[in-house]
């Protein structure tokens, strides 16, 4: 709940909160939600490249699963009534930092034009030892 400070009013708002779930994108693999819309703002859970139509990690390169992971965002975005042109923020998770041109390269095929603010860094491991993952805040 949000209190309005500005006022002597005791009364509270209450920010609107819908969970999103698409079947265009993989299904939660833990306790979490796919996304969360809080308002017009859409939380994104972080995506890795499993296909949502078999269930099953893309097996290929660095490059197949960024293609994933981004149509998987697509997915999330499009059940939320929204597109590529709605994120504002990214994050980029990479096992390896020389993948960071391949990913990059294939992470900039989704942004034409104005893309979002985004930060890239390496970690140790990510779910399923998949290579990327990358999780996205999006606006109406």
């Amino acid at each position: 709940m949000v209190r309005d400070k500005n006022t002597n009013d005791s009364s509270e708002a209450v920010m609107e909160r819908k969970i999103i779930r698409t079947n265009e994108a993989p299904q939660a693999i833990g306790p979490y939600s796919q996304a969360v819309l809080a308002g017009n703002t859409l939380y994104c859970s972080g995506q890795i490249a499993i296909d949502p139509s078999t269930g099953q990690l893309v097996d290929g390169s660095v490059a197949d699963e960024t293609d994933q992971v981004m149509k998987n965002i697509g997915g999330v975005l499009r059940a939320a009534g929204m597109d590529y042109s709605n994120i504002v923020k990214c994050t980029i998770f990479m096992v390896d930092m020389e993948d960071y041109a391949i990913i990059n390269e294939r992470y900039a095929r989704f942004f034409t034009e104005n893309p979002p603010a985004r930060e890239a860094v390496a970690v140790s491991a990510l779910p399923k030892g998949v290579n990327v993952e990358i999780s996205v805040i999006a606006v109406k």
